[in-house]
């Protein structure tokens, strides 16, 4: 990403978290009540993002379209979509061996990353399944927690 992409997307960031700020102090409290599932949401999405940038999209790309038959997708991957236990616990820990995304055999291995925080890997997934035609709603910190406590027994090859 080039420095002007950086900073168009900082200026967005401070455009959306202004825009939140605005909303939540001019509503009642019961208004605001009503909007902090959203405003979580808002804010897992866009750190989520943040996250992938630095993380993902080197390999993933920027749009989730992978790279070759190096990376697979994350953009309309079935993947994705039929194995997301899988999928947090490959964040955290990385994969080796073959998968099967839509159909094209991977092979190269992906690393994990053990320093992200369970709250960080909800914020990537967060961002992940509701980008690119997803929409699966907020990936909760706690559900995270408890899949990343079952990775062992899941079927991902470390």
């Amino acid at each position: 990403m080039n420095r002007t992409e950086t900073g168009k997307n900082a200026i967005r960031i401070s455009i959306l978290f202004i825009s939140c700020s605005v909303v939540l102090a001019c509503s009642t409290k019961t208004e605001s009540m009503n909007h902090s599932s959203s405003t979580k949401f808002e804010q897992y999405f866009v750190q989520g993002e943040q996250l992938y940038l630095k993380n993902c999209s080197n390999c993933h790309q920027t749009n989730g379209t992978g790279l070759g038959l190096l990376y697979p997708p994350l953009n309309q991957s079935d993947y994705l979509q039929n194995n997301f236990e899988e999928v947090i616990c490959i964040l955290k820990n990385g994969k080796k061996g073959e998968i099967l995304v839509n159909g094209k055999s991977f092979n190269m291995e992906m690393p994990g990353f053990p320093s992200l925080t369970d709250l960080e890997i909800a914020e990537i997934a967060t961002f992940v399944y509701n980008s690119w035609s997803n929409e699966r709603g907020i990936i909760e910190v706690s559900d995270v927690s408890k899949i990343l406590s079952i990775c062992d027994s899941l079927t991902v090859v470390h």
